[in-house]
């Protein structure tokens, strides 16, 4: 592994840095309180080219990989944007890849420059009121008629509902015998209103995005709209599993870095007992402590980013990066808050927005004692758990 500077990467960081200096933590803390999606963010974003990163060049898109989908991520959750910025932009940044990896040439000419240029929005609708992690025990049912598939059931947590046109919908097409794996089939589905009931769910934070249930009765899906094949679904999802753990762990680093950057300018700027707080060791330490948690995230981040563009096994360390950037992310989030003191609770200062944004990452996409379980049975061979 070379970690040396990369011009492409530096240039990477460079524009997006410029790119979301126009976006304050004022932009940001009136869109998460007024529950608005950034749409001028989201149209900066598409402008500048992100859109579409990782999709090939022959539709359109960037054909970069996952260190570079990571770099941007993380740049614009250090800005401040935080969790209601990457998730504006996340699926159009990496989200595609089930269709990139396992659509037919059709699926792909019609979605992905649309999604390069930003026209299409869609969601990942996989996660069940009735299963949350255990998605083989998903009850969404399809059933086959002539030129597709009706669909009925429910969903939960789906980010980006409201806006979306399509959506990445998980179902069953088949009763669960035999291997569990089988019998899902993943589709690329239209929200149609007159089939999908959209409710969206109040919640602590990253409230520039939407996040609902779904209840889905009768729609249907055409032949042409299934990802891979009928009854292989889950395989189609796992496929971008450990690339999707890493990128959300370099958008919590993201914010993690600007709690700290938020953090370490106040104590030397605050003055109390004629001298800053940052002199002080019961605060610099916190600061310090928070460094090199951060640092250490960060080193398994990029070591797990490399691995998944080298197509090298690497479940554990995605998995790895997953939980210590989230943990990182959070502790410098909570130290930013002590560090402030009275003022870290009050909204102008930006900080009590980037904790509720960093406690998020810790159960989503999959939370620290599912890693956990992952690293005890794959890793020290323990017996599996759940």
């Amino acid at each position: 592994m070379d970690w040396s500077s990369n011009d492409t990467h530096d240039a990477i960081r460079e524009g997006v840095r410029a790119m979301c200096a126009k976006f304050d933590d004022d932009y940001w803390m009136r869109h998460d309180e007024e529950h608005e999606f950034p749409w001028e963010f989201y149209k900066a974003v598409a402008d500048a080219g992100w859109l579409g990163l990782t999709i090939p060049e022959e539709y359109g898109g960037g054909g970069l990989g996952v260190r570079e989908a990571a770099i941007v991520e993380r740049e614009i959750s250090a800005s401040g944007a935080g969790m209601g910025g990457c998730t504006s932009v996340h699926i159009g940044i990496f989200g595609f890849e089930p269709l990139i990896k396992h659509g037919s040439e059709d699926l792909k000419q019609r979605f992905l420059p649309r999604a390069v240029s930003g026209d299409l929005h869609v969601c990942f609708a996989v996660t069940e009121p009735d299963a949350g992690t255990d998605t083989l025990n998903l009850t969404t049912r399809a059933t086959k008629v002539e030129g597709g598939w009706r669909v009925t059931g429910k969903k939960v947590f789906i980010s980006k509902a409201q806006v979306a046109e399509r959506m990445f919908l998980l179902v069953r097409t088949s009763p669960r015998e035999g291997k569990a794996y089988r019998g899902l089939t993943l589709m690329f589905a239209t929200l149609d209103p007159e089939h999908v009931r959209i409710r969206r769910i109040p919640k602590l934070g990253r409230n520039a995005v939407d996040t609902n249930e779904l209840f889905i009765e009768d729609l249907f899906v055409a032949d042409e709209d299934v990802i891979g094949e009928v009854g292989e679904g889950f395989k189609v999802i796992l496929s971008g599993l450990n690339a999707e753990r890493v990128i959300s762990a370099n958008a919590a680093l993201g914010l993690g870095e600007a709690a700290l950057r938020r953090a370490t300018a106040y104590a030397n700027e605050r003055v109390v007992f004629g001298r800053p707080i940052g002199k002080n060791q019961l605060i610099s330490g916190q600061l310090a402590e928070a460094r090199i948690r951060l640092d250490a995230a960060t080193a398994i981040c990029d070591k797990a980013a490399w691995m998944v563009d080298q197509g090298l096994p690497c479940g554990r360390e995605a998995n790895e990066a997953k939980y210590l950037a989230s943990e990182a992310g959070f502790n410098a989030a909570d130290v930013a808050i002590n560090v402030h003191g009275g003022y870290g609770y009050a909204k102008e200062y930006h900080v009590e927005r980037y904790f509720r944004e960093a406690r998020l990452n810790r159960i989503a996409p999959i939370s620290q004692e599912m890693v956990l379980n992952y690293i005890a049975e794959h890793v020290l061979g323990l017996p599996r758990s759940y």
